[in-house]
């Protein structure tokens, strides 16, 4: 009679065990995915079949239901992505007579790039700007250094080079008019241009 229900205990305890792996298993596929969490029901029936027919039918299943998740958490993490470059500041200033990255760019030149990574289709043109002093030659010269500095540090962040177009206007296209340091200040910039 000890041996019966030996047996027994030890039958309950061996599904248990089955029936806890694929609990464990619907659980990582729902975390995946609600198309997943729909085949959830499935698989916890599929476990009273035979072994091969559920490890057969479940990966495929599995494997479609993650490559399905994959692709609407790439978009949607695209789409977060986007907003938050649309949100970042386009406007990137820097010193007088300098082509260097100013600290306070690097934040919003960052989800930039992240976006343009997670979008190889989206374009950006850089245009280089620079204040009035200083002969338009070189003034030109300057702004293509500094939207120049802005593209490094996107490919430095993982952006394609294809992605990007710089360009300079120089003292051509003036956001202020004052004729002071505010004035030149606002004019010594790159802007960040989505096409």
């Amino acid at each position: 009679m000890d041996v019966l229900k030996t047996i027994k205990m030890a039958s309950f305890a061996a599904a248990f065990a089955v029936l806890a792996g694929c609990a464990g298993q619907v659980k990582e596929d729902v975390a995946v995915s609600d198309a997943t969490a729909e085949r959830a029901p499935e698989t916890a029936t599929a476990t009273a079949a035979p072994t091969e027919a559920v490890s057969g039918a479940g990966s495929s299943q599995a494997s479609q239901g993650a490559s399905q998740s994959a692709v609407s958490g790439a978009e949607i993490t695209r789409e977060s992505l986007k907003a938050s470059a649309l949100a970042a500041d386009t406007l990137f200033f820097f010193e007088f007579d300098k082509s260097d990255l100013r600290q306070d760019a690097l934040d919003d030149l960052d989800a930039h790039a992240k976006y343009l990574v997670a979008d190889r289709g989206a374009r950006v043109r850089l245009e280089g700007h620079a204040d009035e002093r200083g002969t338009r030659a070189y003034n030109l010269a300057l702004g293509e250094r500094r939207a120049n500095a802005v593209a490094r540090y996107l490919v430095i962040q993982g952006v394609n080079r294809a992605q990007i177009e710089t360009m300079s206007y120089g003292e051509e296209r003036p956001l202020s008019l004052a004729r002071d340091e505010s004035g030149w200040g606002r004019n010594r910039r790159v802007e960040l241009i989505y096409q």
